[in-house]
């Protein structure tokens, strides 16, 4: 039997932050604007397409954005609007998709496949489009292809707020004109060496043999000639499916010790937040769970603005611990757990002091990586005091 037609859309909110920022500020519309970090030591997480138009893009730093663009207006962020308007699209995504994943903050993939047996994919994916804009306001576009990346280039090329349809068979038409560096993984160094060769546009991938690619490039050389050929096998994961992050931990003697059971919260918070970052993910959803000596079980969580930071994790926490907590009454096991997981942790952490964040939590993560999870721990959890 022959197997359906793929068919996976890859959707992508339009400098996200920028047209967030104007939606709450009107006055920002037309004009270049960036999102980001300090004027000094910041980086810029996104800017509109004024901005960009002198060179600014993403991860630039921030200086020279400015010095490019000295006349572009600097929005520090917003982040729980942001926050927000991602949860409002994801619901609305989700209320219409059969299968879809939350790729970042910004970004998602929905697998059609099968699915044109009961309606065109192309004109399903205008509809929502159409529905996302009508309802939040905000630009989107959208590739349709056969694959992921396909998908995902096409979205590239459809953008500002448009869309573009790659018909199955026509990857690599769609392919071939374009330079190699579109290609993700494709940095500077392999950029060059595949210049040398004389290798340009993806096309130019394809009129060599794959075994001189390999000898060339190794591994990296076959992967390379698949993907001109228009090859990717990635599978769309659900969001609803998505992997959480939890810790709990069962008592030698049940406790009704508020300063002892805070201490375990504060402990085991840090840890699911190390794990975070490790992983590179946001969270934007936090847990807590409490079983008392009778068994009986309770559970709290909240939605959070998106974040990785323990600073940030532990008062929502406390706060939740003491929502559900019967005072007095002795605990069995305290558990935390972390979900809404989604990727970009370095856009996410731009907005609060990012330089002195960033470097924070990448040090103590670097000193827990070499000498073990507990080598660093909040006064609180190792000392004997009040929270």
């Amino acid at each position: 039997m022959q197997s359906p037609q793929r068919y996976i859309a890859h959707m992508d909110l339009d400098s996200f932050f920028v047209s967030v920022e104007v939606l709450n500020d009107p006055s920002l519309k037309g004009k270049a604007v960036i999102v980001g970090g300090s004027r000094e030591r910041g980086v810029v997480s996104t800017c509109s397409y004024e901005a960009r138009k002198f060179g600014v893009h993403s991860a630039m730093p921030m200086k020279k954005a400015l010095q490019l663009c000295p006349h572009a207006i600097l929005a520090r962020g917003t982040r729980g609007e942001y926050s927000r308007y991602s949860r409002w699209v994801t619901d609305i995504i989700a209320a219409k998709a059969p299968l879809f994943e939350k790729a970042s903050i910004d970004e998602f993939y929905i697998d059609l496949t099968g699915m044109d047996k009961y309606f065109d994919p192309y004109q399903w994916a205008i509809a929502l489009r159409e529905e996302i804009i009508e309802k939040t306001q905000l630009p989107i576009s959208f590739g349709l292809a056969t694959n992921k990346m396909i998908a995902k280039i096409a979205t590239d090329m459809a953008k500002p707020n448009g869309y573009l349809f790659v018909q199955p068979g026509m990857e690599q038409t769609f392919l071939a004109p374009m330079p190699v560096n579109k290609f993700s993984g494709v940095g500077e160094h392999t950029h060059n060496a595949l210049k040398e060769m004389g290798i340009f546009f993806i096309g130019d991938i394809l009129k060599f043999n794959i075994n001189d690619l390999e000898k060339k490039l190794g591994k990296w050389g076959v992967d390379l000639y698949a993907k001109a050929q228009g090859m990717h096998h990635g599978t769309v994961h659900s969001y609803h499916e998505a992997k959480s992050i939890s810790t709990e931990n069962t008592f030698q003697e049940n406790s009704a010790d508020m300063e002892f059971l805070l201490r375990e919260l504060v402990r085991m918070t840090e840890r699911v937040g190390y794990e975070l970052r490790q992983d590179q993910k946001l969270t934007g959803c936090i847990a807590i769970k409490i079983r008392y000596p009778d068994f009986e079980t309770t559970s709290r969580q909240t939605t959070i603005n998106f974040t990785f930071s323990d600073d940030e994790l532990i008062p929502a926490a406390i706060s939740l611990f003491h929502q559900l907590y019967r005072k007095g009454k002795p605990v069995r096991l305290l558990g935390v757990r972390l979900s809404e997981l989604t990727n970009h942790a370095l856009q996410g952490s731009l907005f609060d002091n990012p330089e002195k964040k960033l470097n924070l939590y990448k040090a103590i993560d670097d000193v827990k990586n070499k000498y073990g999870k507990t080598a660093l721990q909040k006064a609180r959890v190792v000392k004997k005091g009040s929270i």
